[in-house]
């Protein structure tokens, strides 16, 4: 089996589907029809041997991915947050260059945020919560394990809660319809609804199996931080954390091309928690998926090259 390449993300009624430079954003709008936005992003460092560095890819990788989909989702929910009269006017009241100077602004604020708050929430509160078991427990190791558990069960809830919410469950099944699509095509099946239907909802190389290695990595890391000031121990957990995610964003990756039985048992924890992160997808949603992926990536050629 040979290994497309192409990724994607789910947006709100919508998919994000990407290929080396080029992304397409397909979006189901209100009135049935789809649209698809195509264009090209070369990230944050454009030197080729820079971007194949191991490690440092995978931060570069997270980082772009974080800004482009804040930036496809923003996208996507523009068809539905106001109407067309009033998307006019505002177009009229600011000149293009002032619109992308704000959309710019607007999105490293929000990028920077959304970054900053996961930090809090993922990396640094588990820390101090696990702080009230060092009453009972000495060692930093095993306050280590269970700073790691509290981390990974905020996670879980996070997950497991936001899965409740009516709008998440459909981008849910956008994100099972984006798998499906990538999955057809994987296997070597032509993409069309029927196919894309009959495969499978789950995928090794996916953003939510990266998220769990980072809460698993991030413990065997942080257990060999021992040192007594509780602010250098914040600050060192700071630090290690695009380490981290250059780690685990190597092991997706090697997941992705492999069919190693060490690596798919691995891979299996991600898989079980992709459950909860995508829904069964319906036809239409499907169509949209295929619109993406038809738009970035000639599926017919690479079939045939098989």
């Amino acid at each position: 089996m040979k290994y497309s390449g192409i990724g994607g993300q789910a947006v709100l009624e919508g998919v994000m589907m990407k290929n080396k430079e080029k992304y397409a954003v397909a979006v189901r709008k209100p009135d049935g029809e789809i649209t698809v936005d195509t264009k090209e992003y070369y990230g944050l460092i454009k030197n080729k041997t820079l971007r194949n560095i191991p490690i440092l890819r995978g931060v570069l990788s997270f980082v772009e991915s974080l800004t482009l989909g804040i930036s496809t989702l923003t996208y996507s929910a523009s068809f539905f947050e106001e109407d067309e009269e009033d998307t006019k006017a505002k177009k009229k009241e600011l000149s293009k260059e002032a619109a992308a100077k704000k959309e710019k602004a607007e999105m490293g604020i929000t990028v920077a945020f959304s970054f900053v708050l996961a930090i809090g929430i993922f990396m640094i509160l588990p820390y101090y919560l696990s702080l009230i078991f060092r009453k009972f427990i000495t060692s930093h190791v095993a306050l280590a394990l269970i700073e790691g558990v509290i981390r990974m069960m905020i996670f879980l809830a996070y997950i497991a809660s936001i899965s409740l919410m009516k709008d998440i469950q459909r981008v849910f099944m956008y994100h099972g319809a984006e798998h499906k699509c990538i999955n057809c095509i994987e296997h070597g099946m032509e993409l069309n609804v029927e196919n894309v239907r009959k495969s499978s909802r789950l995928h090794k190389r996916c953003g939510t199996s990266f998220l769990l290695f980072v809460m698993i990595i991030s413990i065997i890391f942080f257990a060999f931080i021992d040192v007594k000031s509780r602010i250098l121990k914040v600050v060192l957990r700071l630090l290690l954390i695009p380490v981290i995610a250059g780690v685990s964003y190597e092991f997706i990756r090697l997941a992705g091309k492999s069919d190693n039985p060490v690596v798919n048992f691995l891979s299996k924890p991600g898989l079980w928690l992709q459950k909860l992160t995508t829904r069964e997808p319906d036809d239409s949603m499907i169509e949209v998926g295929i619109a993406s992926v038809e738009a970035v990536f000639d599926w017919k050629k690479y079939l045939s090259e098989m």
